[in-house]
């Protein structure tokens, strides 16, 4: 148990709250600490889980970031493929920066490749969802130019490279492909219609139910954008060895399967739509993530910093980030759009 969370009083608040009547301290227990922003903990046999944050990636205030994280549940929740959130527990000494209470997920973490196809369909189903009227869509972001949304991230993330110590061929290699978002972005924007979208959808934040079904778990930065970005961020290099209880090296033709696999469930018209941005949106996404592991590595992954609280996780992050930093593993995965290949069509 987090030592500096008190599961008794913890327990106290919710059967005040009325959402879970005789619970007790002890019934309480730690189902993962694995994730970069949040702990989860089991809430005894209710079928709910705790989803305890830590920190906000985008810096977001303790309350605001709950109200950002219940709305992005309620309305991927919709798909079937996302829990239910059933209540937002408040900020307060107990609870520093609150909690969600939404529903638990019996599943094990994705098997790579096989269960790519429940991954695909997951997707597809969020990413079909209706999109509100504007003045419904708050409070999640809107990136109605997710291209130049994407490079203002890259920037201000890319600040940290010169610090970073990396290889002169992988740092020159991030050079040149931020030189080229730059350069693309000035060729304008997708007209496909926006989504729902996960934007962290690597494939350690889904899990595969007994059916076989794949649920979507993280909603921390969900917000209307490009899919192209999410099927990128399940099938890279950096987002498959992420986590280390859902770890492998995608070939080729499996990702291109699993590209294949998704534009065929979303039809046609879609699929025409998005194929010319999936390439160049994968490495623009990959870009957004190298430059995230450059801030990691500058600014987060001292020993005392919240994100590193588990040891175990932590070490396997710093091992993952320095592999994704070989000039080998940047050059193979810039392979993907700098040598001629058939991934996406």
């Amino acid at each position: 148990m987090a030592n500096e969370l008190d599961p008794d009083k913890i327990a106290q608040i919710l059967r005040q709250s009325g959402h879970v009547p005789g619970l007790r301290g002890d019934m309480l227990s730690v189902l993962s600490t694995k994730g970069i922003s949040h702990d989860h903990w089991r809430v005894g046999d209710s079928g709910l889980v705790l989803r305890i944050p830590r920190m906000n990636q985008w810096g977001l205030n303790a309350a605001d970031a709950l109200i950002y994280q219940a709305a992005a549940f309620d309305r991927a929740a919709a798909s079937g493929h996302v829990p239910k959130c059933r209540a937002v527990i408040d900020p307060s000494d107990a609870f520093p920066r609150g909690a969600l209470l939404v529903d638990g997920v019996e599943g094990r973490p994705p098997a790579l490749p096989d269960d790519l196809p429940a991954i695909a369909e997951a997707l597809a189903a969020i990413h079909a969802l209706p999109i509100p009227a504007a003045d419904e869509l708050e409070p999640l972001q809107v990136h109605r130019n997710p291209v130049g949304a994407a490079l203002l991230v890259i920037e201000e993330q890319a600040i940290f490279l010169p610090r970073a110590g990396l290889a002169d061929a992988a740092e020159a290699s991030i050079v040149e492909d931020l030189e080229w978002a730059r350069e693309f972005a000035g060729r304008g924007e997708p007209d496909f219609p926006q989504s729902l979208v996960c934007t962290d959808a690597h494939p350690g934040n889904f899990l595969i139910d007994a059916q076989g079904k794949a649920w979507f778990v993280d909603l921390e930065k969900a917000l209307y954008g490009a899919v192209p970005i999410d099927l990128a961020h399940v099938t890279l290099l950096t987002s498959t060895g992420w986590d280390p209880d859902c770890t492998g090296d995608l070939t080729s033709l499996e990702v291109k399967r699993f590209y294949q696999q998704y534009l065929n469930l979303v039809g046609r018209q879609r699929a025409d739509e998005l194929r010319p941005w999936l390439l160049p949106m994968r490495r623009l996404t990959w870009l957004r993530t190298i430059t995230w592991f450059v801030r990691w590595k500058v600014q987060w992954s001292s020993a005392d910093h919240t994100a590193m609280r588990n040891t175990r996780m932590a070490g396997h992050i710093n091992g993952h980030i320095a592999q994704c930093f070989e000039p080998n593993v940047v050059a193979a995965t810039r392979r993907d759009w700098l040598a001629p290949n058939s991934l996406t069509n």
